[in-house]
């Protein structure tokens, strides 16, 4: 993700430009989090179950079997703790689809929160990630809530090598999921902790 200055924060407020109509902006509450958490579940639980989505569009012939969006089963990837990328061997290495979740405890399903790409997964979470700082911020949010996390990544690395059918792939798992983290589905979800303008 190079040059991805414009992407905003999602948990914390901008800095402050020192104007007197500057908002100040409270920290999010208990229930906001655990409502926001409960829409995003809402829309992706009928995923996890494997059900088809009332709100996306069905296939014109009828069998998604052969679908690699719909092949792609979060669940059945082994999860790793998010600090994976500190281990001395990496678990996964080459092209891969890779996808962040949560697991509220009060919830049914787990929450999809990012789908990400790579052409090296052994490298691609090492450097600087948007999605990190989000991850973060969403971790300090929880924890001053009072609610437990159970933070995950999983890779696919059966995916095409070329990158961009890998891109392809990757837009099309963020539609059909709809993550909260990703830059394309963020307004959707209207977080009451983001700090872009006009949401």
């Amino acid at each position: 993700m190079l040059g991805s200055r414009g992407q905003g924060d999602l948990f914390k407020p901008e800095e402050s430009s020192g104007s007197p109509q500057a908002e100040v902006q409270l920290p999010i509450q208990r229930e906001q989090l655990l409502a926001w958490q409960r829409r995003l579940h809402q829309y992706q639980a009928t995923l996890f179950r494997g059900e088809p989505c009332p709100l996306q569009q069905g296939s014109l012939f009828g069998d998604d079997s052969q679908d690699p969006v719909t092949a792609i089963k979060p669940l059945a990837l082994a999860p790793l703790p998010l600090s994976f990328w500190r281990w001395p061997e990496s678990p996964h290495r080459g092209a891969a689809i890779y996808l962040v979740l949560d697991r509220p405890a009060d919830l049914e399903q787990p929450l999809l929160l990012y789908v990400g790409e790579t052409k090296a997964a052994d490298q691609r979470w090492k450097g600087e990630h948007d999605c990190k700082s989000y991850l973060a911020a969403y971790g300090e949010a929880l924890q001053r809530c009072g609610i437990s996390q159970q933070l995950s990544i999983r890779f696919c690395t059966d995916v095409p090598q070329a990158t961009l059918a890998r891109r392809d792939l990757e837009q099309r798992l963020i539609q059909h999921w709809l993550p909260p983290f990703n830059k394309e589905t963020r307004q959707r979800w209207a977080t009451p902790f983001t700090s872009e303008p006009g949401n």
